[in-house]
This record gives structure tokens, C-alpha cells and sequence, in this order.
């Protein structure tokens, strides 16, 4: 196989889903497969929550995964396209598996000794106060979703199972993250590559769903206004927290700098957003590659990884 035998039969490009992302997965999937036609590439855009759906995979010769959120980035449709023996973009089932379980990551990166702030996992029985004794203000969050959805900020006992509660709704466990005071990068990879970080900026009080998706006022960075020492610093932590989860081909790595100037590692997404929002394009334009470039070029080392 080669990218351009891939020109010879459709690619699938797999988008919406029945995540809570579903909306945002539509954008993405509409942008791949705008991207893919300019190429001159036969696409099929297949939604994996329309009834026989995988009939619509029958003589496809690539997967373009645009999905996120549980079912699609979680290593289920990884491990559902190996056993239907359909390749695809992206990670394969370990490395999605494990970046969607956020607890999990954190507690990978804690045992090799990879910089990621304080943690610990909520339950119904927790002491809500002891959580916070122990770290001050916290971020809540589902421990298997994306997009920042059902994260929430406790700084006290009540406000903490306020958001423990809020965050249970989405099933799959929840998880409280010491809070770091100071600036929020986000570093894509592609391949072996660390594209130019980009520094976030918002007026919301922290980046939420909001200043990720709809508000046009979230600022972005690139240059991100770090020395060239200090961004080579962060890469590096970026990549080897991409690659301990077993991640490949492409990704975004999400990363808080507190006011000691040391770097922590928050999470890795393996499928991330490919809207006009979106931080990887944006990552791609600074380092001069188009959207039909980008897209390209995954397909192009997913590809390579399957001969």
C-alpha cells in the first residue's frame, strides 16, 4: 500500500459519533473531507451512529478518524476498524485508550517521573474537604472526555461536590487536578515533529468549551512569546508524554507553566478538533503547512505505519 494507491478506492472519513462531541467531530470530519477532495482523493463520509453503518466501510481503502470523545477516541473504534481489518489514522488502540483516560495518564506520567501536577480521583465517599487541604483550588473533570466538557473549579468543600456531581453526569470517573496558577500552552505533534506551540489566552476562567469552540474574543499566541530554550524544553516534555502513552502519528499535548517557570503536563489528545477554531491547524499555518497539507500529511504517515 502507498498514498497513492489510497487515490485508486474511497477513503472513509468517520465523524459525529454519539459522544458529547458529536457537534464539534461534524466540524472536524467536514474539514478532512473538504481537504481530502482537494487532494483529488475519493472520500466516504461515514457517521458511525447511523444504523449499519460499517457496511458503508466495504471497499474503502483508508479510515480518516475525525471523531472525539468516548467511542471514537478511546481506542473502541481503533480496536472495532483492526477487526473489521480496515487501517486508520491517528494512534492505535493502547496509545487512544490510555491518553482518553485522563487518570490513567496522570498516573503513567507520575511513575516515570514526567512533570504533571497533583491529583487524585473522586468518588461519592471522598472528604471534600481533605481534597481541599490537601491542594487548594482543583479543576474538576470527567476522566473520559474532551473539549474541556463538565470541568469544572472548586476552591471549597461545597463547591467541590457541586462539581464532583456535575461531573459524574458524564459517566467513566472524575477526576480533581491541583490548580497551577499561570499561562496555558498547547503543543501539536505530527510524527517525530513538535510544531510551534501556541500560547492561550482567555477571559474565561479557564479554557473552557466556550473559548474553545465559540467565543471569538480567546487568544492565540504562536510565536508564544517563550525564549527558543524554553520552548525546546517544552516540546520535549510535550513529545515524551505523547510517546509514554504509546500516541503516534499526530496529536495535541496540553501544558500549564506556574509562576516558577516549571512545565506540567495536563493531557494528550489523539484525535484533536479540526475546525476553524482549532489549535493543530493553527500549529500547521505557523510552521507553513495549508489544512490540505496537514491532512496529507497524516494520512500519509498513518499510512506508512501499516506497511
Amino acid at each position: 500500500m502507498s498514498l497513492e494507491s489510497l487515490r485508486t478506492a474511497p477513503v472513509a472519513v468517520l465523524l459525529g459519533g454519539n459522544s458529547a462531541e458529536r457537534e464539534v467531530s461534524l466540524q472536524s470530519g467536514q474539514t478532512v473531507v473538504t481537504a481530502l477532495r482537494a487532494q483529488g482523493f475519493e472520500v466516504r463520509a461515514i457517521d458511525p451512529a447511523d444504523a449499519g453503518w460499517t457496511a458503508q466501510l466495504q471497499g474503502v481503502s483508508f479510515a480518516f478518524i475525525a471523531l472525539h470523545g468516548p467511542g471514537g477516541e478511546d481506542g473502541s473504534m481503533q480496536g472495532a476498524l483492526q477487526a473489521l481489518r480496515v487501517p486508520y489514522t491517528g494512534s492505535r488502540v493502547l496509545g487512544s485508550a490510555l491518553a482518553m483516560d485522563k487518570l490513567r495518564s496522570k498516573q503513567l506520567w507520575q511513575g516515570i517521573g514526567l512533570s504533571t501536577g497533583g491529583f487524585m480521583q473522586l468518588t461519592a465517599t471522598t472528604d471534600w474537604q481533605q481534597v481541599i487541604d490537601r491542594f487548594g483550588k482543583v479543576f474538576v473533570k470527567p476522566t473520559c472526555e474532551g473539549s474541556s466538557i463538565g470541568m469544572t473549579s472548586a476552591s471549597n468543600a461545597a463547591a467541590l461536590q457541586k462539581a464532583f456531581e456535575a461531573a459524574s453526569q458524564y459517566g467513566g470517573g472524575v477526576l480533581a487536578e491541583q490548580f497551577i496558577d499561570g499561562p496555558e500552552y498547547t503543543v501539536a505533534i505530527l510524527g517525530e515533529q513538535v510544531l510551534p506551540p501556541i500560547r492561550l489566552e482567555t477571559d474565561n476562567e479557564f479554557y473552557d468549551y466556550e473559548a474553545k469552540y465559540i467565543s471569538n474574543d480567546t487568544r492565540y499566541l504562536c510565536p508564544c512569546g517563550l525564549s527558543p530554550s524554553e520552548e525546546a524544553e517544552m516540546g520535549a516534555l510535550a513529545l515524551r508524554a505523547f510517546q509514554s502513552l504509546g500516541c503516534a502519528v499526530w496529536g495535541r499535548v496540553d501544558i500549564m507553566r506556574d509562576s516558577s517557570g516549571r512545565f506540567y503536563v495536563l493531557e494528550v489528545n489523539t484525535i484533536p478538533g479540526m475546525t476553524s477554531h482549532s489549535l493543530v491547524p493553527m500549529a500547521a499555518r505557523a510552521a507553513g503547512m495549508d489544512i490540505e497539507s496537514l491532512v496529507g500529511r497524516i494520512l500519509e504517515l498513518s499510512e506508512g505505519g501499516w506497511r
